[in-house]
């Protein structure tokens, strides 16, 4: 049984009875997603739900990088859009990477390869070319256990 709280917030009920998002791992995982294309954030929004993710939208950079400033730890994932007109996706990788120890995935139809190249180089996890399918969304998780682990070691 699922609830969702207008948030787009998922909660799972637990074998305990108790509501627990963390009993259900990946179900509750929470994505930041940043693009300037409002057709692409309601896609990812509505994908990534249908995967039982917590789902923010920023239709800009530099409001997604105050948002993560500002809810430290509230975030498992970022899904950026590389080209977008107030800072690109190269950038905004940049900062949370200085800033903040979160996976970054990097999304464009852009698949020229010394693009992809460079979002790697970067430090992005993945680089997912435009248009993504669910299937490659719902195994977003496995980035989040990755750099975790790494963390452990």
């Amino acid at each position: 049984m699922n609830s969702s709280n207008g948030n787009g917030s998922m909660a799972t009920a637990s074998s305990s009875g108790a509501w627990d998002v963390r009993d259900q791992f990946p179900a509750g995982l929470r994505v930041l997603v940043v693009d300037d294309d409002p057709t692409c954030l309601m896609i990812f929004e509505k994908m990534l739900k249908t995967c039982l993710y917590q789902v923010t939208k920023c239709n800009k950079a530099e409001t997604a990088l105050s948002v993560l400033r500002e809810h430290k730890n509230e975030f498992d994932i970022v899904i950026s859009d590389v080209h977008m007109p107030d800072m690109d996706g190269f950038e905004l990788l940049k900062y949370i990477n200085s800033e903040m120890d979160l996976p970054v995935i990097l999304i464009s139809a852009d698949a020229r390869k010394q693009v992809v190249m460079k979002g790697v180089t970067y430090g992005a996890c993945d680089y997912l070319i435009k248009p993504v399918r669910i299937e490659t969304l719902k195994n977003i998780w496995q980035h989040v256990v990755r750099k975790k682990a790494r963390n452990t070691v």
